[in-house]
C-alpha cells in the first residue's frame, strides 16, 4: 500500500511539476521574439512569405494561442490574411485524457484563390515543384495502419464549447472562364459542440458571381449532430433564407426558403428528409422522403407536393416577361402531388395528381435513372386548350376566365402565329424515350369540342408515334395514327385517321365560323409531310381524303334557284316564285380531296339533289382560305313546282353549270352563282334534245298515219 501511496504521489508531483515549468516558460518566454525565425522557416519550406505583423501570445489556463495581422504572399500577391485568431484547449482536460476546445475564434480571414489562363490554380504553387512531386507519390502505400487498428480503434471523444468564424471573405477568379466568385460576410457560430449530442449552428454569408451576375445573401440556422464515428449526421429545426438577385431576374430579388429536418448514415448510404419544405418566391413545395444508396441507382420513398401557385405570378416575381394568353386567368393556378417509391434506379410515381387551373390529372409515372425511359399512365376531366393560346394581336387578354367556347380568337390568334417558327427540338426528341398513355373526358382546341379523348405515345431512337388515338367528336367517332421521324434534320411526318358520322354544321362552325354545310361526314385522311415549320408543312404536305355526306344541306345556297334560272332560260319563260329559301338539301354527296402542299383538290364530287344531281370539281387553297370550284347540276326530275321551272325532255340531262368563287369566311350565298360561259355548252345539249324530240315528234305522226 505504500509502494501505491508512493506512486500516486510521485505521478502528481510530476504534473505539478510539468504544470509548474509550463508556467513558467510562458511567464519567461515572449513568443514574438521568434517571428522572424517563424517566417523564415515558414518561406523556406513554401512558396509563401509569411508576413507576421500583429503580436501573438498565449495563456495557460486555458492553454491558448492567439495570432493577430498574419498574411501570406504567393508570388507577390496576396495569398491568404486573417486578422485574428484564437485558439484555446481547456488545460483540465488534456489532464483527464479528454480534450475539449474551449475556444475557436477566426476573425477576418481574407483568402485569394485564383485559376490563370494556363488552367493553374495558385493553391497548387504553395509547396515547391520537388516537394509536391514528392507529397504525390505514383502509387499510394496501403494504409496497413489504419487496418492493423481498425478492431481497436476507440471513438473520437471531441468537445468544443464555442467556434466563431466572423467577417471571412474567400475570392475565387478563373482566367479561363472569366467566372468570379466571391464569398464575404462569411459568418458562422456553434457552442457546446460534443459528438453524440445537439449543438446549435448559425452561419450567414454573400456570395457574388460574375457570369452570371448574380447575388445571394443567405441564413442557415439549425441543430447538428455526429456521432463519434463521424457516419451518421443529422440537422433538425433546419431554417435557411436566401435573397437572390441579378440579371436573371431583372434586377429584382427573389427569396427561397427551406425549413425541416434531415439525416444521413454514410455507413448504409441512407438519408431521411422530414418535414422539409421550399419555397420561392410564390412558389413553395413539401417532402418527406427517404434515400437508400447513394450511388446511381438509389431508392426512393415517400412524396411531395407542390402547393398551388400561379405561373404568371411566378414569372412576374423572377422579372421574366409574362405569357400571354387568351384568357387572362390561365396559368395561375396550378398544383402537383404525388407518392414516390419502386425499385433502385427506377423512381415510380403513385397516386400522382396534377391540376392544371381547371383542369385535374390523375395516373401514375416512373423513370429509370440509367435510360432515362419515361412511362406516364395520366386521365384528365376537361381541358380547354385555347384558353393558353397567345391573344389576337392587338387584343388584350381578358381579364376573367373564358373556359366556355366563344368566338374565334382562338383560331386567330393560332393563324397568327409565325409560319416559319421551329416546331420541335429535334435533339431532345432524339433523346427521348417516352411510354405515355393518356385519356381526356373532354377537350376544346381550336373551338372543336372533342369527348373521350384517347391516345398512347411511344418515343424510341428519334421516332415518335401517337397510336391509338381516338374520340368522339360532333355526335360520330374518330381514331387515328401519327408518326414523326426526327432522325433527320428534316423531320417526316405521317397521318391516317378514320372520321365516322360526324356532323359538319357545328365542327366547321366551332372550328372557323362556317355555316355553309351540314351533313353526317365519313372521312378517310391519309397525309404525310416534311420540315419543321409549319409553312414547311404546308408547303410539303402530300396524300388523299375521301368523305361522303350523308342527309345534309348546303346553307344559305340554293342552288334549285340557280337550275331553275337555267331552265326559265330554255324555256324562254320568266320565273314567278320570289321564295327560294335559304338552303339546298341533298341525301348523299362523296368525293375525293388529292393534298398538293396548301392546296386540297377535289376531284369526282357527287351529289344526289332532289331532281337533280350535282357533279364537279375545284380546289381549296387552304392557306388563303380560297375555293374555286366549277359545278354542275344535271337535271334528271322535276325539281320545283314553278311553271317555268318545268323540266321537259329538251332539258332533261341537261347540266345547268354553276360556279363557286371567293373566300370561304364570305358570305356562302354569294360564293355561287350560274355560270353563263359554260351556258354555251349546256344549249347543244338542249339543242340535240330539241332535235331529238323533234325527230321523235315526226316518227310518232308517221307511225299514227300508217296505221290510220
Amino acid at each position: 500500500m505504500k509502494a501505491l501511496r508512493y506512486l500516486l504521489i510521485t505521478i502528481v508531483a510530476l504534473i505539478l511539476l510539468a504544470v509548474a515549468a509550463i508556467v513558467v516558460a510562458m511567464l519567461v518566454i515572449d513568443p514574438n521574439t521568434y517571428k522572424p525565425q517563424i517566417e523564415q522557416a515558414v518561406e523556406k519550406q513554401t512558396n509563401l512569405d509569411l508576413i507576421l505583423d500583429g503580436d501573438i501570445s498565449w495563456s495557460f489556463i486555458p492553454i491558448g494561442l492567439e495570432l493577430n495581422n498574419v498574411e501570406a504572399k504567393l508570388d507577390g500577391e496576396r495569398f491568404i490574411a486573417l486578422d485574428r485568431l484564437v485558439a484555446e484547449i481547456d488545460f483540465w482536460s488534456l489532464v483527464a485524457m479528454s480534450p475539449q476546445v474551449n475556444n475557436f475564434v477566426l476573425d477576418g480571414l481574407d483568402a485569394h484563390l485564383s485559376v490563370n489562363k494556363e488552367g493553374q490554380a495558385n493553391w497548387t504553387r504553395i509547396m515547391p515543384e520537388k516537394d509536391a512531386q514528392q507529397a504525390a507519390p505514383s502509387e499510394p502505400a496501403p494504409d496497413t495502419t489504419a487496418a492493423a487498428s481498425e478492431g481497436s480503434a476507440e471513438p473520437l471523444n471531441f468537445n468544443v464549447s464555442n467556434v466563431e468564424i466572423a467577417n471571412a471573405r474567400v475570392r475565387y477568379t478563373d482566367a479561363t472562364t472569366g467566372q468570379e466568385i466571391t464569398l464575404e460576410d462569411f459568418t458562422l457560430g456553434a457552442s457546446d459542440i460534443t459528438l453524440g449530442s445537439e449543438f446549435p449552428l448559425d452561419i450567414s454569408f454573400r456570395v457574388e458571381t460574375a457570369e452570371p451576375q448574380m447575388s445571394v445573401e443567405g441564413s442557415i440556422a439549425a441543430r447538428l449532430s455526429a456521432n463519434q464515428a463521424l457516419d451518421t449526421f443529422s440537422a433538425s429545426g433546419l431554417d435557411a433564407s436566401f435573397d437572390i438577385k441579378g440579371e436573371a431576374f431583372a434586377g429584382k430579388t427573389i427569396t427561397a426558403k427551406i425549413s425541416g429536418s434531415l439525416a444521413a448514415n454514410l455507413a448504409n448510404a441512407t438519408a431521411n428528409l422530414k418535414d422539409i419544405s421550399f419555397s420561392f418566391a410564390n412558389l413553395s413545395a413539401n417532402t418527406n422522403l427517404t434515400v437508400e444508396g447513394f450511388g446511381d441507382k438509389p431508392k426512393l420513398a415517400g412524396n411531395i407536393a407542390i402547393n398551388e401557385f400561379s405561373l404568371k405570378k411566378l414569372l412576374e416575381n423572377l422579372g421574366q416577361p409574362t405569357i400571354e394568353t387568351s384568357d387572362g386567368d390561365a396559368l395561375t393556378a396550378l398544383a402537383f402531388s404525388t407518392n414516390i417509391g419502386g425499385a433502385a434506379g427506377k423512381p415510380e410515381l403513385t397516386d400522382l395528381t396534377l391540376k392544371l387551373d381547371d383542369t385535374t390529372f390523375n395516373g401514375s409515372g416512373s423513370y429509370n435513372l440509367a435510360s432515362s425511359a419515361l412511362v406516364f399512365r395520366l386521365t384528365g376531366d376537361e381541358l380547354n386548350a385555347d384558353r393558353y393560346l397567345p391573344p389576337p394581336s392587338g387584343t388584350p387578354a381578358t381579364e376573367s376566365g373564358t373556359g366556355s367556347n366563344s368566338g374565334s380568337g382562338s383560331g386567330t390568334a393560332a393563324a397568327q402565329a409565325d409560319p416559319d417558327s421551329q416546331l420541335l427540338p429535334l435533339d431532345t426528341l432524339r433523346a427521348l424515350l417516352l411510354d405515355i398513355d393518356l385519356g381526356l373526358n373532354k377537350l376544346t382546341v381550336s373551338n372543336l369540342q372533342i369527348n373521350e379523348i384517347k391516345a398512347s405515345t411511344l418515343a424510341k431512337n428519334g421516332v415518335l408515334e401517337i397510336d391509338d388515338f381516338s374520340g368522339k367528336l360532333y355526335y360520330g367517332s374518330f381514331n387515328a395514327n401519327a408518326s414523326i421521324d426526327a432522325r433527320s434534320d428534316t423531320p417526316k411526318w405521317g397521318i391516317n385517321t378514320d372520321v365516322t358520322d360526324v356532323q359538319t354544321l357545328p365542327l366547321l362552325n366551332d372550328l372557323a365560323e362556317v355555316d355553309m354545310l351540314s351533313g353526317g361526314a365519313n372521312l378517310k385522311i391519309n397525309a404525310k409531310s416534311t420540315g419543321n415549320t409549319m409553312a414547311a408543312l404546308r408547303g410539303n404536305a402530300d396524300g388523299k381524303i375521301t368523305f361522303n355526306l350523308a342527309e345534309g344541306e348546303f346553307r344559305r345556297m340554293n342552288l334549285t334557284r340557280l337550275a331553275c334560272q337555267g331552265i326559265a332560260l330554255v324555256n324562254q319563260e320568266t320565273l314567278g316564285t320570289t321564295d327560294w329559301g335559304t338552303t339546298t338539301p341533298f341525301n348523299d354527296m362523296r368525293g375525293t380531296l388529292d393534298i398538293n402542299g396548301n392546296t386540297l383538290n377535289n376531284t369526282e364530287l357527287l351529289a344526289s339533289l332532289a331532281g337533280m344531281q350535282l357533279e364537279g370539281q375545284g380546289s381549296v387553297d387552304m392557306q388563303q382560305t380560297l375555293v374555286d370550284y366549277e359545278l354542275g347540276l344535271r337535271i334528271v326530275g322535276e325539281i320545283h313546282r314553278d311553271p317555268a321551272c318545268r323540266v321537259t325532255d329538251t332539258v332533261r340531262n341537261v347540266v345547268i353549270p354553276l360556279e363557286c368563287r371567293g373566300n370561304l369566311s364570305d358570305d356562302p350565298a354569294g360564293l355561287c352563282s350560274f355560270d353563263g360561259s359554260r351556258f354555251r355548252d349546256s344549249l347543244q345539249d338542249i339543242a340535240k334534245n330539241a332535235a331529238k324530240a323533234k325527230a321523235e315528234d315526226k316518227i310518232k305522226d308517221a307511225l299514227k298515219g300508217f296505221f290510220n
